[in-house]
């Protein structure tokens, strides 16, 4: 069983389509919701210890650590010494590109983790994360009133590529003339 374990863990980060990794990774014991979006993620080595809430994305590089390797530095003294958390993100959560979850973390429901951050503990809902360690810098409702304020906001849903190519080359060739 270990090594199929370790075999659909090496292939969940190469399988295109997000609802065959999310049946791949319940089948190893992650627990997953509706409507999710998974990337390349690393699960880890104990995938089972993983539990994802309903629309939730997973950006690329994201890692589940789900036990503390520097137990390495005490294994002739203690060697049968293992430590092990569990990780749980809430329902509707954004989790950045590069993100790291370490062992006994929580994210709270609707809460947004910055790319890049490092996260160990219990994150409250409605939060906006990053850094390392991560820290809470705002509150949702606050991202949501800055993203509504931003000039860089654009409404590209439902475009086709080539509409939304046009359109942001137009903007940001614009924007560079007009630096000049």
């Amino acid at each position: 069983m270990k090594y199929i374990v370790k075999i659909v863990l090496r292939l969940v980060r190469w399988v295109p389509v997000s609802k065959f990794r999310a049946w791949m990774l319940r089948k190893i014991g992650v627990r997953i919701g509706d409507h999710c979006r998974l990337f390349k993620a690393d699960w880890g080595t104990e995938p089972y210890l993983v539990e994802i809430g309903n629309h939730v994305v997973v950006s690329n590089n994201v890692r589940f650590l789900t036990h503390d390797g520097a137990v390495w530095i005490f294994r002739k003294e203690h060697p049968d010494l293992d430590i092990f958390g569990s990780i749980k993100v809430g329902n509707n959560v954004c989790l950045g590109f590069n993100v790291i979850l370490l062992p006994n973390t929580e994210i709270g429901d609707n809460s947004v983790v910055a790319a890049g951050s490092i996260v160990k503990g219990k994150i409250p809902p409605n939060s906006v994360v990053l850094g390392n360690p991560a820290k809470v810098v705002m509150a949702t409702d606050m991202q949501k009133r800055l993203m509504l304020m931003s000039r860089f906001r654009f409404n590209s849903k439902g475009m086709t590529y080539k509409q939304k190519r046009k359109m942001l080359t137009e903007f940001f060739r614009d924007k560079e003339k007009q630096d000049d």
